[in-house]
């Protein structure tokens, strides 16, 4: 039933590539059975027997009439070299059936595998709750793949139960007998094979669910590596995993136990049934057998080729058996009935002239009755931002999934310039919008890909200056192949600010009138999150921008503040007009803030600690370089390892410092200077960020300069490198007292 179901969507285009595979299997069946019937009567010729066909059944008689026409000399060689060319043309018709099958299955494979992923782009995102990605990519690859194979087994069952056909319609015309008793034994055949037909049902189904906790399980270990590894658990995990494998091989090994007694038990008992067919055919024809020798031959000669034929349905039907749970799999899986599907208008979306009206919207989630919005009521008009507060789960994120239509309101409506958003095409309005969340999702790719997935393409200006706008520009040129970088899975070789930032970048190359901002800063630290901010406030200028955020410091310029609680809008103001009114969105700004001195300290040990890791490495080159100028190692070899783990160090200090003049960059656009405020017992003032920055780096990459000049031999005499190294030392003492004195400065600003 269900392999009808695969067989009548996906085969529709190709019905004559079915039909030519089928006639070309019937044409081997045709060719197979006569020259079976041919066989047995040249061979009683070769060896000089008489063979009497006068009494032998019309078939056979029509086979060999061409031939009783020739000559008597030349009957034999014609006999010999039709026989040559009918198994020849039987082989021939067989391969290129088998190749046409095989044809078949491969397109029918791809077919299903290509409408499984357009179905998987196309449901709503409720399917995903419900479905573990691992068994979707189980059954998009595996359970396919076995289904794909069921279906080619169908035609060449077809093709199989044609020859089969062909072999009794002989058989049956030289003796219905013996072929009646021929069916009775084989059916006890068939029957021995059906106990092991059903086995093989349930290990198919044992097979399939294994895979399926197989795949999600290995899933889920690569997604979550970075826990697995924090929690020190990757024994446990691979035990685990271990064990499933274990236990899925133990079942495949069993089903291929099962699957391959089929053929030699079918042999042995078709041997047994032609042995009885012999005796049998004894009392049939006891009376006539000496002139029905030829005909006898011709028939068992057919049986014998009848069985393994018989063994191969046996085989087809224990595949049909075994597969039969990766069909009835893949039948849900390409179902379009059973999954969530949101419906399109027809009208194109064009541009946002006038505002977004969530009119009077509730919704719950499929499948759950609780509201998880009620009845909220908010005007975003063209050009402006509006921004979403409250405490988790009051329903922020849940609107800002509704407006891309993720989901659709279970009543009220969302409206553009009073147009229904459910009329527009999905295409056009989420092409119009651009959203950055939390949760950035980053392709396995280039840099340069990630940035323009939105807009493909866009030119390498374009690229450039949508990364310069996103702050993200300094860091991806310092990438070791800057733009071409590849960046790992979901951009794990970034951090959390870096991947935020390429995102933005993303949006502002996209260039969408709308944007969406989910809690875009909420998972960074101060430092990426200034810098994200300020990119996030050059994407959102000129454009209408709806903002969900956590961090009531980043919404205090919005135009609309909108303040949700269970589900519903409490208070709707400015920032200012939220304070006075002294509520709900003045008590969370209250917790918040309170906490500043708490975040200005944690800044101070930040740099604190940029500071002592700089420190840590110059005084281990200050060691490498005092060793060279005392000649410590008159060695050779011994000093140039000394030369080479100075640069070392000189550019892991390079590295350190890039971290630094980050926060430099940005405390300039936040905090133009380091002198601040001071506390009342501090009276020395301390110089500029940019011109902390630019002392260090003075320093820093003078050392560099020279330590590369030197372990790449481009001094020109032993003298001269001496005198690399004394200024090397210099600087390096230079950068020291820098930063000593640096860090007894910090301890006294207020940041």
């Amino acid at each position: 039933m269900f392999t009808k179901k695969l067989l009548l969507r996906f085969a529709k285009p190709y019905p004559g590539l079915i039909f030519l595979t089928i006639i070309l299997g019937f044409s081997g069946a045709l060719f197979n059975g006569v020259g079976t019937a041919l066989i047995v009567p040249v061979i009683l010729k070769i060896v000089g027997q008489e063979v009497d066909f006068s009494s032998a059944p019309s078939i056979l008689k029509a086979i060999m009439s061409p031939f009783e026409k020739l000559p008597e000399n030349n009957q034999l060689w014609v006999m010999a070299g039709a026989i040559i060319l009918i198994i020849f043309l039987k082989n021939l018709a067989i391969y290129s059936s088998t190749l046409s099958s095989s044809y078949l299955t491969r397109r029918l494979t791809s077919d299903m595998r290509e409408t499984g992923v357009q179905l998987l782009l196309r449901v709503d995102l409720d399917y995903y709750t419900k479905m573990k990605v691992g068994d979707l990519i189980n059954r998009l690859g595996g359970e396919i793949g076995r289904a794909a194979s069921t279906i080619g087994n169908s035609v060449k069952l077809i093709i199989l139960g044609i020859t089969i056909l062909v072999f009794v319609g002989l058989l049956l015309s030289i003796s219905w007998q013996l072929t009646i008793a021929t069916t009775v034994l084989l059916f006890f055949v068939t029957l021995v094979n059906q106990y092991a037909i059903g086995r093989s049902r349930r290990f198919g189904k044992q097979l399939s669910e294994m895979s399926k906790a197989y795949s999600i399980a290995v899933l889920e270990i690569l997604s979550g590596i970075r826990l697995v590894k924090a929690t020190a658990n990757e024994e446990k995990e691979f035990l685990k995993i271990k064990q499933l494998i274990r236990d899925r091989e133990k079942a495949d090994f069993q089903s291929q136990m099962n699957s391959e007694a089929i053929a030699p038990i079918s042999e042995v008992m078709g041997i047994t049934a032609l042995l009885l067919i012999v005796f049998l055919s004894r009392t049939f024809f006891k009376e006539q057998i000496a002139s029905l020798s030829t005909v006898l031959l011709t028939y068992l000669l057919l049986l014998l080729r009848l069985l393994p034929l018989i063994s191969q349905l046996n085989t087809l039907r224990n595949n049909f058996a075994n597969t039969s749970t990766s069909m009835e799999l893949v039948v849900d899986f390409l179902c379009w009935d059973n999954k969530p599907r949101m419906n399109e208008g027809n009208i194109p979306y064009t541009q946002l002239n006038q505002g977004i009206h969530f009119n009077n919207i509730s919704f719950a989630y499929p499948e759950r009755e609780k509201l998880v919005l009620k009845d909220v009521d908010l005007y975003l008009p063209r050009g402006t931002t509006l921004a979403l507060v409250g405490s988790s789960g009051a329903g922020k994120s849940t609107i800002a999934d509704l407006l891309p239509r993720f989901y659709d309101p279970i009543s009220g409506s969302i409206t553009i310039d009073g147009i229904d958003l459910r009329e527009f095409t999905l295409t056009s309005v989420r092409k119009a919008m651009g959203i950055v969340s939390q949760d950035t999702f980053l392709f396995n790719d280039s840099v340069r890909n990630n940035i323009a997935y939105g807009k493909p393409d866009a030119s390498q200006d374009e690229i450039i200056t949508a990364a310069k706008r996103a702050n993200a520009y300094e860091f991806i040129s310092k990438l070791p192949q800057g733009f071409d970088t590849l960046i790992g899975d979901r951009g794990v070789m970034l951090s959390g600010g870096q991947r935020q930032r390429l995102a933005i970048a993303r949006a502002l190359l996209q260039d969408p009138e709308i944007l969406i901002l989910d809690e875009a800063t909420s998972a960074l630290d101060t430092v990426s999150e200034r810098l994200v901010q300020a990119a996030i406030d050059d994407l959102s200028r000129d454009r209408t921008t709806l903002v969900i955020a956590h961090r009531l410091s980043t919404v205090q310029k919005a135009d609309r503040i909108a303040v949700l609680d269970q589900g519903s809008v409490v208070e709707v103001g400015t920032h200012e007009e939220l304070l006075q009114k002294g509520g709900y969105y003045s008590r969370l700004y209250s917790i918040q803030f309170g906490e500043q001195e708490e975040t200005a300290s944690k800044r101070q040990q930040s740099l604190i600690r940029i500071s002592h890791e700089i420190r840590t490495r110059l005084n281990s080159m200050i060691g490498f370089l005092l060793l060279l100028i005392d000649n410590f190692k008159d060695n050779p070899q011994e000093r140039q390892e000394l030369i080479t783990d100075a640069y070392k160090s000189a550019l892991g200090i390079i590295n350190i410092l890039d971290i630094f003049e980050d926060i430099v960059n940005l405390q300039i656009k936040w905090q133009p200077s380091l002198t601040g405020e001071l506390d009342s017992d501090a009276t020395v003032n301390y110089p500029s960020y940019s011109s902390i920055s630019s002392e260090f780096r003075t320093d820093t990459n003078e050392i560099v300069n020279l330590m590369r000049l030197i372990s790449d031999n481009y001094t020109e005499s032993l003298e001269q490198e001496n005198q690399f190294i004394q200024s090397a030392f210099k600087s390096a003492i230079h950068l020291l007292n820098s930063l000593e004195n640096f860090e007894d400065k910090i301890k006294y600003l207020k940041l």
